[in-house]
């Protein structure tokens, strides 16, 4: 057992003698246990997720700002669209009147003649205020049915209008700038009359 205690003797100097001696060298700890520079890159990644979530938020207040003032311009571009459309039927009656007053016989020649010239004097500064708004009339006989312009009311049979195109005018469609106001009412062709 001595000789077992000489040799662990040397031993035990030896662990002594690599202890260090000066304290100076050994890392400082900080309160939560970890070394400074784990706690300064922590930092460093909070700031830069901060930073990330800001640039996000303004990003999407920018898209906000751009999407409302999209929206406002809109607005106001067919502000008047409800107005316009009301005017509309006005127009047709005076069409109407314009139409009769063509039908009438010689008869009372210069009753008519006057009444003709008031009717058409009124819609022709109606339909003046109408295109200063941006309100113009779609052409539609002749031309195929297209359902984003045209109503169809009925189809005829016709040998001089192909099929699927219209073939009168019920009441006349107007598109407001880029938009259809209203849509033409038409007369559809169907082709040929069958023989039976």
């Amino acid at each position: 057992m001595i000789d077992e205690a000489k040799e662990q003797g040397p031993v035990g100097e030896q662990q002594a003698t690599d202890a260090p001696e000066d304290l100076g060298d050994v890392e400082t700890i900080t309160e939560d246990g970890g070394p400074p520079e784990a706690e300064e890159e922590t930092l460093r990644r909070e700031l830069e997720e901060s930073r990330d979530q800001l640039l996000r938020v303004a990003a999407e207040f920018d898209n906000y700002k751009k999407r409302m003032e999209r929206e406002r311009s809109k607005l106001l571009k067919y502000a008047g669209e409800n107005i316009l459309r009301d005017l509309l039927p006005t127009l047709d009656n005076l069409d109407r009147a314009v139409e009769q007053c063509r039908a009438v016989g010689e008869d009372n020649a210069n009753t008519l003649e006057s009444m003709l010239q008031g009717l058409e004097l009124t819609r022709k500064g109606l339909v003046a205020t109408l295109e200063r708004f941006g309100v113009e009339p779609l052409v539609a006989v002749g031309l195929a049915f297209n359902p984003d312009e045209h109503d169809a009311l009925t189809m005829e049979a016709s040998s001089e209008v192909p099929p699927n195109h219209v073939l009168r005018e019920f009441a006349r469609g107007y598109r407001f700038k880029d938009r259809v106001l209203r849509h033409a009412q038409v007369v559809v062709s169907s082709g040929p009359p069958k023989e039976a």
